[in-house]
């Protein structure tokens, strides 16, 4: 209870005199005389002004704080910087009195937003396969029991407000062409335009209003699918506001409780079955009916979709003596013929493609690390080095690449190595997957393995019996009788005599 309530409840309630409330309170009579008279239920002081050491250096801290608001929040400037250059400039006042001062001018440009023009906004409307908006998210996930941080692409039909979500572990030009395909695929065709922020992957510069250089990469994938992209002011949400409730709405439909998978690929395909669901549990806020009902109607104004833009990365690599690339910390192997040689490495989401002389010449699965405090991964195709142990036996027995053989083959190792030449003859029963299927050479190792007779000899008749054996893909086919034969061929080479003779003028050949 207030001050002044007290004294007005004693006086006025309790019938209490002047003279008693004066002795309780230490208060002269005529001041509480005052109060009474004025009816005031909180006293009101007079505070002189008085001058802050910030006064000269309050404008200037009202500009940078003004700047800062124009900026995306990851290139915005702290407090405590703004403070350390004010005391270059000769303030040496507090850090307190900068943050006193930088929440008073943050709650009065509050109150003025909301009575300005800046506060209100014009509602927006879209007709049907006009247009999509895209955003990228942070969120969380277990992947194989290792709690992981993702990279979340949203992309939403802007008349339907059919949306799809998409996880990735970095955001980079072959994720963003990767979750666009995806979209499409799954709206079932392709919008006129796209609402994109101002994205490092999408916009290389931000000029004066509408001008943006536009990353060529992301206007090849744009041209391919035929959408003209548009982008939004600086610090401009609400321009695409549907997408951005999209990703606040997403947190509590989706990633409230953390999902749980064994690999990235179950994790997507539960995002996008999940996301379909929502489709026909959700009510649609401007038509009749779910967003399912809405996309429905959207879907035959969408352009038919084209094929999936094959939206690599290319880079450049130089193959070391070891037959090895490195890309992202990790190493991947080529075959030995292209070592100390430069290769083409294009790179998509979820693989590697190695490319030279216009052919491609491996696929590795793309491996992603991104705790720095683990050393890089190493990923061996023995088959890529058995060009060097046909020349190195010796390198057999202690190759990094050949821990990774299948079983059979390393049983046999184990077998031929222990006698002399043995390396040689594992070299050559090695070689043979050249020439023929893996499958059927393995097939063979393991039944010398069976039969106690590990042995070169003994493994190419083995597999000789498997090819010869070799069902082939031509269909049997049985002559109709009408095609047999009423008399059976004579086989007589002595018809064959007869023209060896010469019936007539012979000329040279």
């Amino acid at each position: 209870m207030g001050f002044l309530s007290v004294i007005r409840r004693w006086a006025l309630r309790d019938k209490m005199p002047i003279r008693e409330i004066a002795r309780r309170t230490g208060l002269s009579r005529n001041t509480i005389k005052k109060y009474l008279r004025e009816g005031a239920v909180e006293p009101k002081f007079k505070t002189p002004p008085r001058s802050s050491k910030l006064d000269p250096y309050a404008d200037r801290l009202s500009a940078w704080l003004l700047s800062q608001t124009r900026k995306p929040r990851k290139e915005r400037r702290s407090l405590k910087q703004m403070h350390e250059d004010l005391v270059k400039l000769g303030y040496d006042g507090s850090y307190g009195r900068v943050a006193a001062f930088s929440r008073a001018w943050r709650a009065d440009r509050h109150i003025a937003e909301q009575t300005t023009g800046r506060g209100t906004y014009v509602p927006l409307t879209f007709q049907p396969g006009e247009a999509f908006q895209f955003d990228w998210s942070e969120d969380w996930a277990t992947i194989g029991g290792e709690r992981v941080k993702l990279q979340v692409a949203h992309t939403k039909l802007s008349h339907s407000r059919a949306f799809v979500v998409r996880a990735y572990l970095l955001q980079t030009h072959e994720m963003l062409f990767d979750a666009h395909w995806h979209a499409f695929r799954v709206f079932g065709g392709v919008p006129g335009r796209g609402i994109y922020d101002n994205m490092k992957t999408a916009v290389d510069r931000v000029g004066k209003g509408k001008q943006r250089d536009i990353n060529a990469r992301f206007q090849a994938m744009a041209s391919h699918y035929v959408f003209e992209p548009e982008f939004c002011n600086p610090a401009a949400g609400w321009e695409k506001g549907q997408i951005e409730k999209s990703v606040r709405d997403a947190r509590t439909r989706l990633w409230q409780v953390i999902p749980v998978f064994d690999t990235l690929d179950e994790l997507n395909q539960w995002l996008e079955d999940r996301c379909i669901a929502l489709w026909a549990e959700t009510a649609h806020q401007t038509l009749p009916g779910s967003i399912a009902d809405a996309w429905e109607a959207e879907k035959p104004t969408l352009m038919t979709l084209p094929p999936a833009f094959d939206g690599f990365v290319e880079h450049s690599k130089r193959v070391s003596p070891t037959c090895l690339v490195t890309f992202e910390r990790n190493r991947y192997s080529v075959p030995a013929s292209f070592a100390n040689r430069r290769v083409s490495l294009h790179v998509y989401p979820d693989r590697l493609v190695f490319v030279a002389e216009g052919q491609t010449v491996c696929t590795h699965a793309r491996i992603i690390e991104r705790s720095h405090r683990k050393p890089g991964w190493v990923v061996y195709d023995w088959r890529h080095y058995l060009a060097v142990i046909q020349r190195k036996p010796g390198a057999l027995r202690n190759g990094a690449p050949f821990t990774e053989m299948p079983e059979a083959f390393r049983r046999l190792q184990d077998h031929m190595l222990r006698k002399e030449g043995g390396d040689r003859e594992m070299v050559d029963i090695l070689s043979l997957v050249l020439h023929h299927e893996e499958d059927a050479v393995l097939c063979a190792v393991d039944l010398a393995l069976e039969a106690g007779v590990p042995t070169k000899t003994h493994i190419l008749n083995l597999l000789h019996r498997l090819m010869d054996r070799k069902q082939t893909d031509h269909p049997e086919i049985d002559p109709p009788a009408a095609l047999a034969l009423a008399k059976a061929p004579k086989a007589d080479v002595d018809r064959y005599d007869g023209l060896r003779q010469p019936k007539g003028k012979r000329h040279a050949s």
